[in-house]
Formats: C-alpha cells, structure tokens, sequence
C-alpha cells in the first residue's frame, strides 16, 4: 500500500472536498481519497504509488490547484 500527500489550494466548501474527492478517485490505481477542508490536505492511498502528475491533473480537472512541494 502507498500513500502520498498534498495540499489542495481554493477549496472553500464541501461541494469542492466532493468535486476533489470523486475526481482523484478516478485516478487508475487510487483506492482511497481523503480531502480535509481546514487545512486543504489531501491523502491518496493506492495498493501501489500512484502517478502525482495524474492525481494534479485530476485536482486541476475538479477545478483546483495543487501547491508546490
């Protein structure tokens, strides 16, 4: 199992941790999504590491951005 971590930037409501959440989870190889709205974080957990520049293009796609780090 493989997890990583990011912090989402712009989210402000629950709409936003759902259009995050759901477009991440299609990211091939994602088992789990966990999006925290106070602190922006973002946990993605796959049974092998999941391609970053696919989980920042799925959070651009909802709308989002991902800071550098």
């Amino acid at each position: 199992m493989s997890t990583a971590t990011y912090t989402v930037v712009g989210m402000t409501c629950g709409h936003c941790v759902n259009a995050v959440t759901e477009e991440v989870g299609q990211v091939p190889g994602v088992t789990q999504v966990d999006v925290d709205l106070a602190s922006g974080g973002l946990t993605v957990t796959g049974e092998a590491p999941v391609d970053e520049a696919a989980v920042r293009a799925a959070v651009e796609e909802a709308g989002y951005a991902v800071a550098p780090g």
